[in-house]
């Protein structure tokens, strides 16, 4: 049997001959580049060596760990290797690989391992089995091969493999290994290019790392390198940093045990004074080497990782993988915060607190003029028209992020009209929020309901965009009434809050949340009927088989389809299509990010199904009983502390709770249908995206919420891919900033930022603070959420860590043992649903995502509103948490914003006098 293959013989089809690493430099040197010449023992070689030493009768049980965790696999490791030392490499397959390194002249060779597992796109295992370098002589070169063999079994191999075969297609046990055997480079310099940026994604970009000698010291970590940024393009340098490389590795001179007058192997030698600040590769050798990567990527289809030697002037590829989890392309995170007209105040407050994100394009360029129309009605509408003037308010984005822009010149007047507006907005008023609220909403479902009855082919492009940006009106001007209903709703809470806690608290008593408890919203409604569906499910045995066992895509997309998959009873399943289908259309608009790039439940479902999959997967808390039992307390605490409070008190705390107890679930109701028309708004603009895709001006539908309005009006065919792509990238960047709250910076307005949904401080240290929302301490498993494509990432227990959530994210709240948050308040919805569920919550720090790594431990403490990073290290004593101050403030801010609070406010101190001249009878 042949088991050698020259490298110009193999190519990237070969893998499973010749390995991963052996098939990639196979192509490359069919490609003509510049790779040292050699061979590949092939994997046949490697089945032939454990079958004839009989190894591989004994590798099935010899192979399996013994205990767990990471140390199970040493013991098996020791034995299998101890059988490869033991064992010879056939004669005849020893006859071959002398004759093929006779072929090189018998110069030194670099012995690398080449498994059929590795260098794959989506499977790197690349580093797991061992390379000999500078072997010289032909028992040392089969002995370097042999324990090349040896080297799939180490205990750090094994364990690898055993983790990956979870993710990948590959069968462990099929696992085979390669070895290539190349002429050994006596390199001055080496090191490797990726030619995409790993940290930023950027293609356009090769990364360069350059050491003196082989290279090796970098491996273990002895010496640190010479790091470059170049531009793919032009050759150009981009970004520059020259290390003090203090070791380097070269080839190992010597008497050995071999009799030859040059040992076999390397050792590191101290770099000379003059070379360890010096730059190895100047800025002509970098274009050159980048050049050659370019090259590469194109051969393969895609960003490679690259292992280079340079010798004198030549450069030499020793390696190429893919480069795997690079992300996806971003810009440099902007640092510049200037504002477009220092004479106006930007601050993120309210619909902002639903846009934690920079915008997408078409988003920015609609949601701009639609909220600054609604807001400006309604502002003309309680304060007069003189009061407000064209150009006081806007939603301009600053860095891409959504800020609310007030001329400074139009506080004053509507400060002055301010007393009289408050007016119409109580209860009994004739702009009642309530009553605003619920014309709005019939206004919102009537445009809605005219959308809807249009069939989406008949309508030319034009009315389709023209139609979305009435729906994105009807919406913002719904959200707009909804403002009118929750300082109401916070006002009431908030002075229910402090008439109980400074007057009638005692130790022991409940929070003042508890009396808010148990009552019904549109979230907890959806959170019940989702909990009723998976109910219905764990009745059908082999339906929760299946939704349990299928992967979410694949369910879905069947149950997308008439036909029930086998051994499922069509009837059954025609009922699971309706009642899921019951569920979407009555709860699929709630908004995850009110940017209406971001999908909702009804277009995707994916989320759902993950929380579906939590219900029927053991015994789960059923929502029905916990908010019976939340209302039994709270309807308990009500009447014991009414109980023993004289009839003033009594009274007053009487009409604060029936009020607050009155509007508290509205605000709930009102924001969980603002995005009522999100599902047909998509609709229509993928409608145009799927055009545009035809026409070839953008490659996928949803690139169209990439594109500016004037350029889907243009209606033109060029090819506005290369812009969408810019566009992500620079939204990718942006998302990785954390943007100030009131803008701008260092000015007098400065002392309102602790009234903003999150603090503009950079944290550091292992504590983070915020706002103290839901009290309770809970250490657990954080697990950081950017969005719905990650709930399923969710596990029972863990600690929620969100930008922020709105009303779609309620049903995590089931599974998660706390919340924490950048953005939000006492009084938003992370705190309601926390309160709720029972849950602590630290809302509003600013950096929770970008801080609190996932899968890290955390301790979140509800009470102080501190969240402590228990993987980091402490830092030197940090500020009092905000949880205390900052809520305080914003709950006073919120209280003087009703004057419904007067008549009360004066009913308190006629009872503190009262009180006072009490204790002086006494």
């Amino acid at each position: 049997m042949t088991v050698i293959r020259r490298l110009t013989e193999i190519g990237r089809s070969d893998i499973a001959l010749a390995g991963g690493k052996g098939a990639n430099l196979g192509e490359l040197v069919r490609a003509g580049l510049p790779v040292p010449r050699g061979f590949v023992l092939t994997t046949e070689a490697y089945r032939e060596f454990v079958t004839v030493s009989g190894i591989s009768e004994n590798l099935p049980v010899l192979a399996a760990p013994v205990g767990t965790g990471p140390a199970s696999y040493n013991a098996p490791s020791a034995r299998i290797r101890e059988l490869f030392e033991a064992a010879e490499v056939p004669p005849e397959m020893a006859e071959q690989i002398v004759a093929a390194y006779g072929e090189l002249g018998h110069e030194p060779v670099a012995v690398r391992s080449s498994a059929t597992a590795e260098d794959l796109a989506g499977a790197s295992f690349a580093g797991q089995q061992d390379t000999y370098l500078n072997v010289r002589g032909a028992r040392p070169l089969l002995g370097a091969i042999r324990d090349c063999w040896a080297s799939l079994w180490t205990a750090r191999a094994m364990a690898y493999r055993a983790r990956a075969a979870a993710d990948t297609d590959i069968e462990v046990n099929d696992v085979a290994l390669a070895v290539v055997v190349q002429q050994m480079i006596e390199a001055d310099a080496a090191e490797v290019m990726f030619t995409a940026n790993p940290t930023n994604g950027r293609r356009g970009e090769s990364v360069l790392s350059a050491a003196w000698g082989l290279g090796e010291a970098v491996v273990s970590g002895s010496v640190t390198t010479d790091d470059l940024v170049v531009d793919n393009q032009t050759g150009r340098v981009k970004n520059r940093s020259t290390a003090d490389k203090t070791v380097m590795t070269v080839y190992l001179t010597g008497n050995t045990r071999t009799g030859n007058s040059s040992a076999s192997g390397t050792e590191d030698r101290p770099v000379p004074v003059t070379e360890r600040r010096r730059q190895v590769l100047d800025d002509v050798e970098a274009a050159r080497l980048t050049e050659l990567g370019t090259r590469i990527e194109t051969l393969f289809g895609t960003p490679q990782d690259i292992e280079w030697a340079r010798q004198g002037s030549d450069f030499w590829i020793v390696q190429s993988r893919p480069i795997t989890s690079l992300p996806l392309p971003q810009a440099d995170p902007p640092t510049d915060w200037s504002v477009p007209d220092p004479k106006s105040l930007y601050f993120r407050g309210s619909i902002v607190e639903q846009l934690p994100d920079p915008l997408t394009p078409l988003f920015e360029d609609l949601i701009d003029a639609s909220v600054t129309r609604s807001l400006l009605l309604l502002l003309r509408e309680f304060l007069g028209e003189s009061a407000v003037r064209d150009g006081d308010f806007a939603l301009p984005t600053i860095n891409g992020y959504a800020y609310y822009r007030y001329a400074r010149s139009a506080f004053s007047r509507i400060m002055l009209r301010s007393p009289a507006a408050i007016k119409l907005l109580t209860p009994h008023g004739p702009l009642s929020g309530q009553a605003r609220w619920r014309q709005a909403h019939v206004s919102y479902q009537q445009t809605l309901q005219d959308w809807s009855d249009r069939p989406l082919a008949a309508l030319t492009t034009a009315e389709l965009l023209d139609g979305a940006v009435q729906l994105l009106d009807a919406g913002t001007e719904y959200y707009t009434a909804v403002q009118t209903i929750i300082p109401i709703a916070a006002s009431s809470e908030v002075i229910l809050t402090q008439f109980y806690d400074r007057l009638i608290k005692r130790p022991g008593d409940p929070a003042a949340a508890t009396f808010l408890l148990g009552y019904d919203s549109a979230p907890i409604r959806a959170e019940k009927s989702l909990y009723d569906l998976a109910l219905w499910v764990r009745g059908q045995q082999e339906l929760t088989t299946f939704l349990l066992a299928t992967p979410t895509g694949e369910a879905i997309e069947l149950t997308t389809t008439a036909s029930a998959p086998p051994g499922i009873d069509p009837a059954v399943w025609a009922e699971w299509r309706s009642r899921l289908q019951a569920q979407l259309s009555t709860y699929g608009h709630t908004v995850y990010n009110l940017d209406f790039a971001n999908a909702v439940p009804a277009d995707d479902p994916a989320p759902l199904f993950d929380t579906l999959r939590f219900y029927l997967t053991g015994d789960r808390p059923d929502p029905h009983e916990r908010q019976r039992r939340s209302a039994q307390r709270r309807d308990a605490a009500a009447v014991a502390v009414s109980a023993r409070l004289d009839p003033l008190r009594r009274r007053v705390f009487g009409r604060l709770l029936s009020w607050a107890q009155g509007v508290a679930p509205i605000r709930e109701d009102a924001l969980a249908d603002v995005g009522l028309a999100w599902p047909q708004l998509r609709l229509m603009l993928r409608e145009i995206g799927r055009r545009l895709v035809t026409t070839g001006v953008i490659v996928d539908r949803d690139d169209v919420f990439w594109l500016r309005r004037s350029e889907i009006v243009a209606d033109r065919s060029a090819s506005k891919a290369a812009d969408v792509a810019v566009r992500k990238m620079l939204w990718r960047g942006r998302l990785r900033a954390l943007p100030p709250q009131i803008l701008p910076e260092g000015s007098v307005w400065d002392r309102f930022d602790s009234l903003m949904p999150a603090t503009s401080a950079a944290q550091v240290g292992n504590v983070i603070t915020g706002t103290a929302a839901s009290s309770g301490q809970v250490t657990g498993t954080a697990r950081v959420l950017a969005g719905p494509a990650d709930f399923g990432r969710l596990q029972p227990g863990d600690v929620l860590v969100a930008s922020i959530t709105t009303p779609a994210w309620t049903t995590l709240f089931a599974m998660a043992s706390a919340v924490v948050t950048d953005v939000g308040g006492p009084l938003s919805h992370s705190s309601i649903v926390a309160r709720e569920y029972g849950i602590p919550a630290v809302l509003g720090t600013g950096v929770a995502t970008r801080r609190i790594v996932d899968g890290s431990r955390v301790r979140v403490d509800g009470d102080t509103g501190r969240v402590t990073l228990l993987d980091e290290q402490p830092a030197a004593e940090q500020a009092p948490a905000s949880g205390g101050s900052a809520a305080r403030r914003r709950i006073a801010v919120g209280a003087a914003a009703m004057a419904v609070g007067a008549a009360v406010g004066l009913a308190l101190r006629r009872h503190q006098r009262a009180r006072r001249q009490r204790q002086r009878d006494r």
